[in-house]
């Protein structure tokens, strides 16, 4: 029987394989991506219990992945990251991480860390307690249940990360080239963003790839 669902998110590949491997060897199903445009359409497919985000990546950040899994899915996520400085481990706090591991670790130190996140994000569920990340409010929470509800601004948010991603773009140069798209195909800019979502979802159904 699986420990539970978690989502892996590290943009390194051989780190991404090692935890994966080692996360399901434990007894995890583990659902993996390699950026965070990915990580955002595979959480909002499959709804995994927790998230373990690697924060430095090209697109969008484990930040800006943590910060929509808490608004929009309600979904606790740790962090695994080289990084150690006062601002990140500021800015870990305020998205309320329930764990934050720091790079270098062996996967035998991250499982008991990864259970322990498990068991804490459960007691989060059952018992009312002061976080520094409040949830999403309950109407908010049920207007983002269908993916097809994603807000404008966060749709074109995730487009820009997308063609960030495919095409090794800064993000004027992404939001210009969809903005051309768009021009060109006669959508308004929202339109446009939902169809190279959408078009990226397909592509990460199973099977499809």
């Amino acid at each position: 029987m699986s420990k539970g669902k978690i989502l892996v998110v590290d943009d390194d590949r051989l780190v991404l394989a090692t935890l994966s491997y080692g996360l399901t060897q434990a007894g995890f199903e583990v659902i993996d991506a390699d950026n965070g445009d990915d990580a955002i359409l595979l959480a909002r497919e499959h709804r995994p219990e927790l998230a373990l985000l690697d924060i430095r990546m090209e697109g969008l950040t484990g930040f800006d992945v943590a910060a929509y899994l808490r608004e929009f899915l309600q979904t606790p996520f740790m962090f695994l990251s080289a990084f150690a400085d006062e601002a990140t481990v500021a800015k870990v706090k305020e998205l309320g991480a329930v764990a934050y591991l720091v790079k270098p670790l062996d996967i035998s130190q991250i499982v008991p860390a990864v259970e322990a996140a498990f068991a804490r994000s459960t007691t989060r569920s059952t018992t009312p307690v002061a976080t520094s990340a409040p949830a999403a409010p309950a109407a908010m929470a049920e207007a983002f249940e269908a993916p097809s509800e994603m807000p404008s601004m966060d749709v074109t948010a995730l487009a820009v990360g997308v063609l960030m991603h495919r095409y090794s773009l800064p993000r004027d140069e992404a939001l210009a080239r969809l903005m051309s798209l768009a021009s060109a195909d006669g959508h308004s800019l929202p339109e446009q963003a939902r169809r190279v979502v959408d078009a990226l979802e397909l592509l990460a159904r199973p099977g499809a790839r």
